[in-house]
């Protein structure tokens, strides 16, 4: 039987990518919240604590767990925005593979692979999955643990349940954080994630952290926020195996690639097609989107020497293939703009340089990456 990690994580196809605050070095000091995620004074949500602290207790919370926990939490205004406007990104699957697979991150998490490899094959051998995959998750969600996120889980998790859109679901995350806390795996301070509280190198919620999180290294503490990943490689490991990972099963593969057998996944219109396997539908436990599940399988593919894929994608809306794309780029930053990486994906840096350029040429100013502006560049 599946453990449910998609009810969290089934609106979240594209931010597994992104959804997470960079990681600073960490203050000792709880009151230290990252920026655009301070809290405000809130008197609705002052008194939904004092009433949660009685339901908290009869849950078995102890009251100086909770009062320690509390002592610096708040309601956070930026958590409910990032909540209330989820929507289906405009990203197509060529893009969301051009970041889960890129040449960066392939490159980085060879390095991962070549640190951590005693680690990740004790994971394999223990738990019956395959390192890769452990290795591309971890790239996926966190960028090997560059980004695990800053905002203090205990004010996600309350802001979140007493905003009441998802509450029921965030009060039970609230709670199995603080049983966290109660365990001593770590502290206040600490427990730290994504602003919808996913947490560490390979951002476990709360519930399934209480579900699957293991000490690996044995010293008495599940810990998947140190900066040594072992017990969350691990953790995400023992996820795997207890949904049904099926050692020695590829994921899939692209159409006329190694798999012929499984069901056939065409994630964008006109782009490649795939073959995949029963652990595809695992790894989608882990976010219930082909896009991720495809990402993870082909990035762990990509860190194991395989190499790109045979398929092409269709010209965008705007007529522009990746290698178009890419071309505009490398002529906006030829002329100096900051578009960020040259990827071929077209992000909010990207078309505020066009929209700059564009300026610059008295052009109608729209930051649209087109041929018109492609034509301009070259």
């Amino acid at each position: 039987m599946y453990l449910n990690r998609r009810l969290f994580m089934a609106s979240c196809g594209f931010s597994a990518l992104a959804a997470c605050t960079p990681t600073p070095p960490v203050s000792r000091t709880a009151a230290v919240f990252p920026a655009n995620y301070a809290p405000v004074p809130d008197a609705g949500f002052a008194a939904w604590v004092s009433s949660f602290r009685g339901r908290a207790i009869g849950q078995g919370i102890a009251p100086a767990v909770f009062d320690a926990a509390f002592a610096d939490a708040g309601f956070i205004p930026e958590v409910v925005n990032r909540d209330r406007n989820q929507i289906e990104s405009r990203r197509t699957f060529e893009d969301y593979l051009s970041i889960a697979a890129s040449d960066d991150r392939i490159a980085k998490g060879r390095q991962a692979i070549l640190q951590f490899k005693d680690t990740l094959n004790a994971v394999g051998l223990r738990y019956g999955v395959d390192p890769l995959i452990v290795a591309a998750i971890w790239g996926v969600e966190s960028r090997y643990g560059e980004r695990r996120g800053q905002v203090p889980v205990i004010s996600a998790t309350a802001t979140l349940a007493y905003d009441g859109r998802r509450g029921r679901f965030y009060e039970g995350q609230l709670i199995a954080a603080l049983r966290i806390l109660q365990a001593g795996d770590t502290t206040p301070d600490q427990l730290r994630g994504s602003w919808a509280g996913a947490m560490g190198h390979t951002q476990f919620i709360p519930t399934s952290y209480l579900a699957l999180a293991v000490d690996f290294d044995g010293d008495g503490r599940r810990d998947i926020w140190a900066d040594d990943p072992m017990d969350a490689l691990a953790s995400t490991g023992a996820y795997l195996a207890r949904n049904g990972w099926q050692n020695g099963l590829p994921w899939g593969a692209e159409a006329g690639v190694g798999v012929s057998e499984g069901r056939r996944v065409q994630p964008q219109e006109g782009g490649p097609v795939f073959n995949v396997t029963r652990n595809f539908d695992v790894l989608k436990t882990y976010n219930n989107s082909d896009f991720y599940a495809i990402g993870v399988g082909h990035l762990a593919d990509r860190l194991g020497g395989a190499g790109p894929l045979r398929g092409s994608f269709p010209p965008d809306a705007n007529g522009l293939t990746k290698a178009d794309r890419m071309a505009l780029q490398r002529g906006l930053a030829a002329r100096g703009y900051d578009i960020g990486t040259v990827d071929g994906v077209i992000g909010s840096q990207t078309e505020d340089a066009i929209r700059a350029f564009e300026a610059s040429q008295g052009l109608p100013v729209r930051g649209v990456a087109d041929r018109q502006v492609l034509a301009r560049l070259r």
